[in-house]
């Protein structure tokens, strides 16, 4: 196996905390060097890691001939231009979800991709999750029966107004940031994608991002509904209703402090009469650093790509009909 070196762009909390252990788990990656707008961050940080080099500036680090695939969890507005700098700097990029602020956007990165011949994919741990890889074959191979509904629940209490999260310039709020979560889970359970949406936004007075969205999303078997929010008091859960059983997930999306989390899996009568049932756990694996895994194998050309552009401008596209439903209040269609 050909080990591709690894730079990151930026010295963000959740690129320390979870990225450069998953990437230091990963099969064929080796981290070489990570950038920040301080060079004394960035050197620290590389102490902390043991990688070979720290950047005092982000094109430094695309210069740097040593480096083969560049991940990218800048703020959301950046994402775009340091990955279209990226890849015409002859890198690789795993960007951090979303990928970009709107569908048009996510669009612009196609030719760039066909163009330069490099993989740029967007960073989602659900495609890699064994819970949800499970619960997508049950649905499929018709064991629980036919698909019918998703409930979703994700928030956390953000006061900050510093915060890039409270800042809509640069794409702060919480469908962007948590409410891709239920959303790709939805798609990826479905195995289809919704037709019209509709969403209830309730926006911040000063900061003017969504902090709080409760939606309904009609697809063409079934209904997801969820509410994401960054002034609640933090909550996660998943819930999978079939017509011969279900799934419940009180973590549906790995953190650093559940990497590991488990589903509760109930079938037939079991469901109905509110009895335990079956549990099926999470395997004892990084599902992040399995999905950097995943992303090297494409980019050897070993494995298709997990979650091509298309995949991540058709996300776009639903959280553009949801913004615009917030607006009109009125069931907007998703389109092509």
């Amino acid at each position: 196996m050909t080990t591709l070196s690894w730079g990151v762009l930026g010295a963000s909390l959740f690129a320390i905390e979870h990225m450069m252990p998953a990437l230091q788990q990963a099969a064929g990656v080796r981290v070489h060097g990570i950038a920040s707008r301080e060079l004394a961050k960035a050197g620290a940080v590389a102490q902390r890691f043991g990688l070979a080099q720290a950047y005092g500036d982000y094109d430094s680090l695309l210069a740097d001939p040593a480096i083969d695939v560049v991940y990218n969890p800048l703020p959301n507005h950046l994402h775009v231009p340091w990955t279209v700098k990226a890849a015409r700097a002859g890198k690789h990029v795993l960007c951090e979800k979303p990928i970009a602020l709107d569908a048009a956007e996510a669009a612009s990165l196609i030719p760039v991709r066909d163009e330069t011949g490099l993989q740029i994919q967007e960073a989602y741990v659900v495609l890699h999750h064994p819970q949800w890889q499970r619960v997508r074959a049950l649905v499929r191979e018709g064991r629980i029966g036919r698909l019918r509904a998703i409930q979703g629940w994700f928030s956390y209490r953000l006061e900050d107004p510093d915060n890039i999260r409270n800042k809509r310039e640069m794409g702060g709020g919480g469908l962007l940031d948590i409410g891709v979560y239920p959303l790709l889970t939805a798609r990826y359970v479905f195995g289809a994608e919704p037709v019209r949406v509709f969403a209830a936004i309730e926006r911040h007075p000063t900061w003017d991002v969504d902090v709080l969205t409760s939606a309904v999303l009609a697809f063409p078997d079934g209904i997801l509904n969820f509410t994401c929010s960054t002034l609640l008091a933090g909550h996660q859960h998943m819930v999978v209703h079939a017509t011969k059983g279900g799934s419940s997930c009180p973590i549906p999306s790995p953190s650093r402090r559940a990497a590991r989390p488990k589903s509760d899996l109930r079938f037939g009568r079991d469901l109905g009469a509110g009895r335990r049932g079956r549990r099926d756990a999470g395997e004892g694996q990084s599902v992040r650093a399995a999905g950097r895994s995943v992303f090297c194998a494409a980019v050897r050309g070993e494995a298709p790509p997990a979650f091509p552009l298309e995949e991540s401008i058709k996300m776009m596209r639903i959280l553009d009909a949801l913004a615009r439903s917030g607006e009109s209040g009125r069931w907007e269609e998703v389109g092509a």
